[in-house]
């Protein structure tokens, strides 16, 4: 059962997320990258894309926690069904954060270059589906359209959740305020960073995807 749920967009911290939360206890930790080596799952996601009914217990079985795309986009389904979750929303500068999905998950998903196997190809089509038609409505290039989508996904979860359920984060505030929010000790090693844009490329090779074929997201 979920105890903590990432609202925040890609490449807002979320596999850096994901790494403190599997520290902190809250593993394993739902990313988009881990659906590399799941195609089954990536059935369901095209599914709760097409607005069909998705038993949410079974896409989330095994885990204690989600970060990223594509769970961020259902964040609204997910609180619902797990009510005693924590939910984090990491944030970041509006302009570097468009400027990063640009430069990184947008274009490798947009690539239409032959995909290097089945599970890619379906792999792409979800996170179009989700993504980029889902949340950003077929507009992410429009730069005015991508940031208004944002900020209104910021103001769409700060006004739906009280305070004590929410905890608004950016990375580079370190382990304090998370653990102060999920009532853990603060570990004694630094605060995970990664997935910068320049390590991209890298780390999709390195979970079994390349920059044309697929997309991870922090």
């Amino acid at each position: 059962m979920l105890e903590v749920i990432g609202a925040g967009f890609g490449r807002t911290g979320t596999l850096s997320l994901k790494m403190a939360l599997e520290r902190l206890g809250f593993a394993p930790c739902h990313h988009m990258l881990g659906l590399l080596e799941k195609p089954d799952e990536v059935r369901l996601w095209r599914r709760a894309a097409r607005g069909e009914a998705v038993d949410w217990d079974e896409v989330y079985r095994g885990y204690r926690s989600t970060v990223d795309w594509p769970g961020a986009r259902f964040w609204r389904e997910l609180a619902e069904r797990y009510p005693a979750a924590k939910v984090i929303l990491t944030i970041r500068d509006p302009e570097r954060w468009y400027d990063s999905v640009l430069g990184t998950i947008h274009r490798a998903a947009m690539d239409d270059s032959p995909p290097a196997s089945p599970t890619l190809a379906e792999m792409r089509l979800m996170v179009r589906e989700v993504i980029w038609d889902g949340v950003f409505e077929g507009r992410f290039t429009d730069r005015g359209h991508a940031l208004r989508i944002f900020a209104d996904h910021i103001e769409a979860v700060r006004g739906r959740l009280p305070g004590d359920r929410l905890l608004i984060f950016e990375v580079a505030q370190g382990w304090e305020p998370l653990c102060e929010f999920l009532g853990r000790p603060v570990p004694d090693a630094p605060f995970p960073h990664r997935n910068r844009r320049e390590d991209f490329g890298s780390l999709l090779r390195e979970h079994g995807g390349t920059g044309a074929n697929a997309s991870g997201a922090d």
